[in-house]
Order: C-alpha cells, then structure tokens, then sequence
C-alpha cells in the first residue's frame, strides 16, 4: 500500500500527535500485520524502531541517530484508551529536560466526551493545557488551549451537502484547512472515495491534494494543486497514479509534472510468517531500498483441562 511513502511521516506525526487532533497508531499504520513485537527500520540517517502491544498498539517508537543521541515516544494506555504520551530527547545519552514532554490526559464523559491534556515540560519550565470537545457522534468539534496567559479555540465544522462531507477547521476565527469527503463510481462500478483537502495561510488558499481510495481502502491516485491568485482558482501541478497487484501490492506509481512523466516501480521481499509481511522494498529506477526487520510475539499455546474419572 502507498502508507510506504508516508512511512516515516507518521513517525514524526505520533510525536505530534497531543498538538492536535487525539490520534493512536496500530500496526495497520505502517503495513504490518500479525503478532508484531517490534519493527526495526534503517533509514539514511539512522534508525527506527517500533514496538507494539500485543492489541496491535504503538507502545514505543525511536529514532536513533548515532551511538549517544535519540528521540523516545513512549504511549501508554488504560486497555485501549491513551492515557499518556512522554517525548523524551537523548543528547550524549543524557535526557534533555528542556525538550523532552509528557502528555497526560483526563476523560470526562458526563455528557458529551471531553478530553483534557495537560502538557508539561520535564524541567517544569513549560506547560500547556489543552481541552478537547466532542459532539453526541464522538466527533472532534473544538479544541482549546491555555499557555502563557493566552487561550487559542480551534474550532471544527462539520457540514453535510448531497452526501458530501466537509470538515473546516478555524483556528481563533480564521480558517486553516477543509477536508471533503464524498464518493464517485469507478470503472466497474467501483465506490471510489474522493478526499479533497485544502491548506489556507492567514485565511487565503494556498495548497491542496486530492486522492481517490478503493473500496478496500487501496490509493489509486492523488492531485497536487496550488492556488492561482490571479485565475483565483487551484490549479494542478503534478498527478500521482498507482497501480497492485493481485495481493494488493504497489507494484508502480507514474509522477506527472508539467510536460514530464515518472516512473517509478517496486520490488517487495517478504519474511516468512504468517501473515506475511515485507522486510526489504526496492524502488527502480532509482535502486533505493528500506529493509525492516521484525519480531514477533510466540503464539500462545492453548491449555487444556484434563478431567480424570
């Protein structure tokens, strides 16, 4: 699946996650599947590591740059409810107080669910409090965060219109991005799901993408568009299609950019277990690849009660 390419993106996002909207990561977040212990990653400049539950939850995740500096993210959950997340920073293997953070959240279901997040700083130097609200349908409507003797309100607008979806979110009054969701049939009569999300500076539009998903979720194609001040419209600047195989492999992407085309294929090696996953992806023309190495947890062996008569 295309989650290749935003990989190490989700890396960097889980360490963000407490800044915006509440976010837990499964295996299924980065194209893993089974009893997944923990999934080692080279990478150009170092490694990652990931390490999971065995619900499939992200536990632990870090960045390792050399032998003595590297970035922790700790998760820690109440059964499957994020309780806490700690960003420890390591320099010449000492923690870094002054960046490292801790998330640590309330729950408040009286009515609607509230979630309150306390961010604190390890040498208690920085501290911020963010609440989130929810409507009756669990979904994400305002967010407000006190820090320094100033209060920020995020506000989140959802809106139904012939069976599109829309989500804008404003931030103190003035709009920071939308998303709309809505569906269109494809060859074969296939639901394709349309996701247009757009990017505003002070306001004004300035980017956005547009992807088409299968109906088994698979991305099949996303638009790159800037916004033209003078046609005030967004124009298209470059296209990404993709194709599987039978097995729901990527198997090419063809980049269009201007007058050029791009292509650019992938050869996936495979562990052996069941199911299986991939420990080494190649990208041609290129001839880059990642290797990933996973372990697993032992299958629990199954007891049983001998009754002697």
């Amino acid at each position: 699946m295309v989650k290749y390419y935003m990989f190490f993106c989700l890396l960097f996002v889980s360490k963000l996650v407490a800044s915006q909207e509440l976010k837990t990561f499964t295996i299924n977040d980065f194209d893993l599947k089974g009893q997944v212990k923990t999934c080692s990653i080279i990478t150009d400049y170092g490694k990652e590591i990931l390490e999971f539950n065995k619900e499939g939850f992200l536990v632990k995740s870090t960045t390792v740059y050399n032998n003595t500096d590297r970035d922790v993210t700790l998760y820690k959950f109440d059964q499957s409810t994020l309780i806490e997340v700690r960003n420890e920073s390591y320099k010449e293997n000492r923690l870094d107080t002054a960046s490292s953070l801790a998330y640590l959240y309330e729950r408040d279901t009286t009515d609607n669910l509230k979630i309150i997040e306390h961010i604190i700083s390890y040498d208690k130097e920085f501290f911020e409090t963010q609440e989130y609200f929810y409507d009756k349908e669990d979904r994400l409507i305002k967010i407000i965060s006190s820090h320094e003797n100033a209060v920020d309100e995020i506000v989140f607008e959802n809106t139904t219109y012939k069976g599109e979806e829309t989500i804008t979110k404003f931030e103190n009054g003035i709009i920071q991005s939308s998303t709309r969701t809505s569906y269109k049939l494809g060859a074969g009569g296939k639901k394709l799901k349309v996701v247009l999300e757009k990017q505003f500076v002070d306001g004004d539009p300035k980017t956005a993408i547009e992807t088409v998903h299968d109906p088994k979720g698979l991305l099949k194609s996303e638009v790159h568009y800037v916004f033209n001040e003078k046609a005030a419209q967004f124009t298209a600047t470059e296209s990404h299609l993709y194709s599987y195989n039978k097995n729901m492999i990527l198997e090419k992407a063809t980049i269009r950019k201007g007058n050029s085309v791009a292509t650019k294929g992938f050869v996936f090696q495979f562990d052996n277990h069941e199911p299986k996953n991939w420990v080494k992806k190649i990208t041609t023309p290129d001839n880059t690849y990642i290797t990933r190495k996973i372990n697993y947890y032992e299958p629990e062996l199954e007891t049983k009660e001998v009754i002697k008569g």
